[in-house]
């Protein structure tokens, strides 16, 4: 298995915030939220992929030591996920996971994702409706709706930020990639391969719930505080209090 980690973009909506660093590489109790995620796919066999664009060196410090790929996405300014992910697809060969690098998760949804046998599917809160950053509508579990503004009454969840791809499906997965660069959809998130698979019915996306367990997606600095501050209260409950 691999696992396509899409840090290229520069995070324009935190950046006045953190300066010139890109937000996958704020510190999680000590450690860049990159090198964390990477450090724990390589624990289950996983090999990690990293697209990098915006400050990428800052990436590459992180990572220092760590057996990792790199794939350069040279115009990170002016494209979205799903020209970095182009610039990755001959790594599409095994069931891979996507995730943006900027998603925090622990050990227990990284199994949940390298367990599921979905063909394509996308990792979800259904607990998470009413705040957040994108939204679906599912019907039995697939994907129906989608979009940042997706009304109230239509949501049945927030998007996570992950997807997994099994083998048997990286031939069509790539093939309406290179559809969508060929026709100039570079300001596309790479989720809308799988959007646009499902609004033309040829084939339904399916969904991986975890309702109830901690995860957060940096979009704001809001986003990070919440991260620290879940940090802090586990390590307090494993040392009696005492921080």
């Amino acid at each position: 298995m691999k696992a396509i980690l899409l840090a290229a973009g520069r995070g324009t909506r935190i950046s006045r915030m953190i300066e010139d660093i890109p937000k996958s590489v704020l510190p999680i109790d000590g450690t860049p939220l990159i090198r964390r995620s990477v450090m724990m796919l390589i624990k289950k066999n996983i090999h990690p992929i990293i697209c990098v664009g915006y400050r990428k060196n800052k990436i590459f410090e992180a990572l220092e030591g760590l057996d990792v790929t790199y794939c350069y996405n040279p115009f990170y300014d002016v494209t979205n996920s799903l020209a970095s992910l182009w610039f990755a697809r001959e790594e599409l060969t095994e069931d891979t996971i996507i995730m943006n690098g900027d998603v925090y998760i622990d050990e227990d949804i990284l199994n949940r994702i390298i367990e599921t046998k979905k063909v394509c599917s996308l990792m979800v809160d259904t607990g998470r409706t009413v705040e957040g950053d994108y939204f679906l509508k599912l019907e039995n579990g697939f994907i129906e709706k989608y979009g940042k503004d997706l009304p109230l009454q239509e949501r049945s969840c927030e998007y996570v930020g992950i997807g997994k791809i099994r083998r048997e499906f990286t031939g069509k997965f790539k093939e309406r990639l290179g559809e969508l660069m060929d026709n100039q959809q570079h300001q596309l998130w790479w989720e809308n391969i799988l959007y646009s698979l499902a609004d033309s019915k040829e084939k339904d996306i399916e969904t991986i719930d975890i309702k109830g367990c901690f995860w957060s997606e940096i979009d704001y600095f809001d986003d990070y505080e919440r991260i620290i501050a879940h940090i802090d209260k586990e390590i307090s409950s494993l040392s009696g209090g005492l921080r």
